[in-house]
């Protein structure tokens, strides 16, 4: 005998369908259409802890490691979880309107550039390491995911905040 280094199946099945929406097929058959990917950590342990639901809120299946699925079913929920996410990275500030608050932000970010108003001090939450996790007035949430390794100028600008 041979030993082999496939992964064991998954109970379930995920696929795509022709109206954009993520269908869940259970080993038994059932199927459910709109299901969600929820990280229990999205910023701590993004791959780890992943929760599939349905479209009531309901948990259909734990995901414990993303890397331990075969790599379609890991496709289709990093592609959920794009749709679903939406936490641009902070990498430079460039320029803030104010010192007091309520103060507009120019920032650079992994998606581009963006302007947004920072309501208070508040607003701005530590995470463990040296994350921060920035919530602008519309309620976006900005990640800086290591403060130490920002520039000294944007290093600066935010020091005035925290």
């Amino acid at each position: 005998m041979t030993a082999t280094n496939s992964m064991p199946t998954p109970p379930f099945d995920l696929n795509w369908n022709d109206a954009g929406r993520l269908v869940f097929t259970a080993a038994d058959g059932r199927v459910s259409v709109g299901v969600v990917p929820v990280r229990a950590f999205p910023i701590s342990a993004a791959d780890e802890g992943l929760s599939l639901v349905d479209a009531d809120g309901h948990e259909l299946a734990w995901v414990s490691r993303l890397t331990d699925l075969p790599a379609p079913l890991q496709q289709a929920i990093q592609r959920g979880l794009q749709e679903r996410e939406f936490i641009p990275e902070i990498q430079a500030l460039n320029g803030v309107s104010s010192f007091a608050t309520p103060s507009t932000w120019q920032v650079d970010t992994d998606r581009g550039a963006f302007e947004f108003v920072l309501k208070g001090e508040e607003d701005i939450r530590r995470l463990g390491g040296g994350a921060l996790l920035i919530a602008d007035n519309h309620g976006v949430q900005f990640l800086i995911r290591d403060l130490f390794a920002l520039d000294r100028h944007s290093k600066k600008l935010l020091d005035r905040f925290l």
